[in-house]
């Protein structure tokens, strides 16, 4: 159950971005009823995207400017019926993925029967022998086993939507079967797949801006965040310890990591002083910086783009999610898999498709000359780990309304929760009114709708 719905709040995070209205404009239908938040908010614009991710589509994907605007757009819709068609289809649901220019929605069903449903959304249905869940428990059994004692010669391993499948990349059969066996595992699940991949983290308020560790390393901002009246950035875990100080690109005095998990997952956060302002902004790298308006979580096969300090704009497609890599310093749980290129110095920088926020390149291989395979930690469980607010275009210049010194332990009755990651235009009940989410933000004690307007409007 904590699986699922971990997954699930993943993908509805930031869903206000994702229209309903914009569904109809692709001719599907039903589509109303798999949107889990109801919103309607307007289509992916052609002046949401900026130049340089277009140019960075058009180099790294072969599309020109109007059809990355198209695919983009169509991704978007589909993140959005995925996520409800996941809700609707429970424990039967086997995955999601988009594929084609056009980006079109294939959802994978354990029953037959809920082929209609899929299709009557607007999505192709496909009968699977295994449900998502049951995959992720496999998964989650080498995870633990991996924990215990990082395999050897064995880098990667992740569920595999299209295959469903487990996939483990090892450097031989004979490492891939020894890590079943460790694991417990029903190999029946499993494809053992020869790789010579050798991952590693990649250290060598603007996303993608440099930043430098205690005077030496080097990373890259991944997203500019708030916790309260805290100004700060999302960044990789890997590149700082809490108590590490950093500087900025200039190296002026920056701040200080407050949180920070590595190995395990790959997240952490830095507090800044006043002299940085964060700005809903990712480091377009002469190309135009892109605008962040929210972190919808995209599916397999959409496409994303990076930016970071050492190598600037690149992108590529996600291949899976909730994938764990060993590196030499552990394995890392719970990132995505993609074919975008980085390098050393690109660790901590951020990963966007179209104007969501996608999350903080943590490490691959490979470099940018060659190609190689990238992996990044999701930006919502890291804002969700350390109660942090994505900035985003939509918010406000003041900072929210801080919480009452002796916040109420629970709501008056309703559906507002703190600890809950909310999406622009989410709606909530509370004290017996209803509320719509007017800036995407993870709720904190105390920020309840009544007590916050700069978040909350009631309806």
């Amino acid at each position: 159950m904590e699986r699922t719905t971990l997954r699930r709040r993943a993908l509805v995070a930031g869903t206000a971005t994702v229209a309903v209205g914009a569904l109809a404009l692709a001719g599907l239908t039903g589509v109303a009823s798999a949107d889990p938040a109801g919103t309607t908010a307007p289509p992916v614009s052609a002046d949401s995207l900026s130049p340089g991710l277009l140019a960075a589509m058009e180099r790294d994907l072969g599309l020109d400017a109007d059809d990355a605007r198209s695919r983009i757009a169509n991704e978007y819709r589909a993140a959005a019926v995925a996520a409800g068609l996941e809700k609707s289809l429970g424990a039967s649901f086997a995955g999601a993925r988009v594929s084609g220019t056009k980006a079109a929605l294939t959802v994978a069903t354990t029953d037959a029967s809920q082929t209609a449903r899929i299709t009557g959304a607007g999505a192709k249905a496909e009968v699977v022998g295994h449900s998502l869940d049951r995959l992720e428990g496999v998964k989650e059994a080498l995870d633990r086993a991996a924990l215990r004692k990082a395999p050897k010669d064995v880098p990667v391993w992740y569920v595999d939507v299209e295959a469903n499948r487990v996939v483990v990349n090892a450097a031989s059969t004979a490492a891939g079967a020894a890590f079943l066996k460790t694991a417990g595992v029903d190999s029946g699940l499993v494809t053992v797949a020869r790789s010579a991949e050798q991952p590693r983290a990649l250290a060598d308020l603007r996303g993608g801006d440099a930043y430098y560790m205690n005077g030496s390393g080097r990373c890259s901002i991944g997203f500019s965040v708030k916790r309260g009246t805290q100004n700060g950035f999302a960044t990789a875990g890997h590149c700082g310890r809490v108590g590490t100080t950093t500087n900025g690109f200039n190296q002026q005095a920056q701040g200080t990591f407050q949180g920070s998990t590595f190995p395990g997952r790959d997240y952490a956060w830095v507090a800044t002083n006043a002299n940085w302002t964060p700005r809903p902004t990712v480091n377009g790298y002469g190309r135009g910086d892109v605008t962040v308006a929210g972190s919808t979580s995209s599916v397999v096969g959409a496409s994303v783009c990076r930016s970071g300090s050492t190598t600037g704009w690149h992108c590529g497609t996600i291949q899976q999610l909730n994938t764990s890599v060993t590196y030499p310093e552990g394995t890392i749980s719970g990132v995505t898999r993609t074919s975008v290129c980085a390098e050393p110095g690109d660790s901590g920088g951020s990963y966007i498709s179209g104007n969501q926020a996608q999350g903080v390149t943590s490490g691959g291989s490979g470099n940018c000359s060659s190609g190689g395979t990238t992996y990044f930690q999701p930006l919502n469980p890291l804002l969700q780990a350390y109660g942090l607010t994505l900035v985003t275009s939509g918010t406000p210049t003041d900072p929210p309304t801080t919480p009452p010194t002796d916040p109420p332990t629970d709501p008056p009755g309703g559906t507002w929760a703190a600890g809950t990651t909310y999406a622009a235009g989410a709606t909530v009940t509370y004290g017996g009114a209803t509320y719509r989410c007017l800036q995407g933000h993870t709720a904190q004690p105390g920020w309840t709708p009544a007590a916050v307007p700069a978040l909350w409007q009631r309806v």
